[in-house]
């Protein structure tokens, strides 16, 4: 049985901190919309100074990506050495190397450094909505307990995971022993069919656990040549959060805000219009001309222009 948005809340409100609840924070909801940031949006940052943007581009609400605070904050853009590799052995290697010292680092990192992560955002007075932990093949079952555990340390009530069908088949039995959502988020690789791309491949996941949910990325969905307004509109309820950036259909490249094929506009206005409680976060992707923080600046006063009408 699919678990209410209700239950869903008390599920979530549970997880925060006393500090969180009655802390003074910066508020970015415009018009009845939750607007946030995707902390990959600074991946150039470490994660110090990409708060520090957040708090000046005045965004209240942040999903953070994983990269920034994991092995102590590695960089977290790409360019790491699974990416310099040559050959496909050498990046296979070093993609498992780097798996192996990742793997040993969450099986040994203290909660409360988890828990100091957090503090850094509620200082900030910032909301910290989910922690984005894409699980893999790579994965040990201990692995993937410990991340629960290391969720649960960061106060929050939602794992977002860039997964595949297969793992989260194997995520089932974690999420309901912790009782804790996990969003499953698409990317538009049509070519694999274990991939979250298409409608069905949400519907499978769903249909796994009374926990699972959706991270609709509405730039990637379109660029899967699916319509976002219509698959919101029909699945609303399972939807926990957004991504918001803007692509090109047929598989095109990330735009800035406004010049490709997403229907930003008429999704924000559409939770505008309905009030269904679905954060909508910006996620900066495309190439842009200044700092991430500027580029992030012009994607808000978008979203802000677009829920104008």
């Amino acid at each position: 049985m699919i678990q209410s948005r209700r239950d869903f809340g008390k599920l979530a409100l549970a997880s925060l901190p006393l500090s969180a609840a009655f802390a003074r924070g910066i508020n970015s909801k415009i018009d009845g919309v939750q607007l946030g940031v995707q902390s990959y949006s600074f991946r150039d940052l470490p994660l110090d100074d990409a708060i520090k943007a957040m708090v000046a581009d005045g965004l209240g609400d942040c999903e953070l990506f994983s990269p920034h605070i994991e092995d102590g904050g590695i960089k977290a853009k790409s360019g790491s050495e699974t990416h310099t590799a040559r050959t496909p052995e050498e990046r296979k290697a070093a993609s498992a190397t780097r798996a192996n010292k990742l793997r040993d680092w969450r099986l040994t990192v203290p909660l409360d450094y988890y828990k100091g992560v957090r503090k850094k955002f509620d200082d900030a007075g910032i909301h910290l909505y989910a922690y984005n932990l894409s699980f893999n093949d790579h994965f040990t079952d201990e692995e993937i307990d410990r991340s629960f555990l290391a969720a649960k340390a960061l106060g929050v009530g939602i794992i977002t995971a860039s997964t595949t069908l297969p793992v989260a088949q194997r995520v089932v039995p974690f999420a309901a022993k912790h009782k804790m959502m996990v969003a499953m988020h698409g990317h538009s690789n049509l070519k694999d069919p274990n991939q979250f791309a298409t409608p069905e491949s949400f519907a499978k996941a769903i249909a796994m656990s009374k926990y699972y949910r959706i991270n609709l990325d509405i730039g990637h969905f379109t660029a899967a040549n699916f319509d976002a307004v219509d698959f919101i509109k029909k699945n609303h309820e399972k939807i926990v959060l957004l991504h918001v950036k803007d692509r090109k259909k047929n598989e095109g490249p990330n735009m800035p805000f406004g010049e490709g094929d997403t229907p930003i506009k008429q999704v924000l206005l559409l939770l505008k219009k309905t009030k269904w409680p679905i954060p909508a976060f910006i996620e900066y992707e495309y190439k842009g001309t200044g700092t991430s923080q500027e580029e992030v600046a012009k994607c808000y006063e978008y979203c802000k222009d677009a829920l104008k009408g």
